[in-house]
């Protein structure tokens, strides 16, 4: 995933795949979707994005998901 900031224009652009943009849909006056030729999710562009997004605040977190104790001990056990 990628997001791009454009200060020039006040966009923000959000990659998430490198897919054929085959459509792109308007969620509201600021907010674009592209969506590949299936309907998955390709990008999406925020314009007036420091207001709309909050984007001097952006962070990024990955959160794991914990795996079921029977399951940790089978992969252990693996090892």
């Amino acid at each position: 995933m990628k997001v791009k900031y454009f200060s020039d224009t006040d966009t923000a652009l959000v990659e998430f795949s490198n897919r054929k943009v085959s459509e792109t849909k308007e969620i509201n006056d600021n907010i674009y979707i592209d969506l590949d030729s299936v309907g998955n999710l390709v990008s999406m562009t925020i314009e007036h994005a420091r207001k709309q997004a909050s984007l001097p605040y952006l962070s990024y977190e990955q959160i794991e998901k914990e795996l079921p104790k029977t399951f940790q001990r089978t992969a252990k056990n693996r090892r």
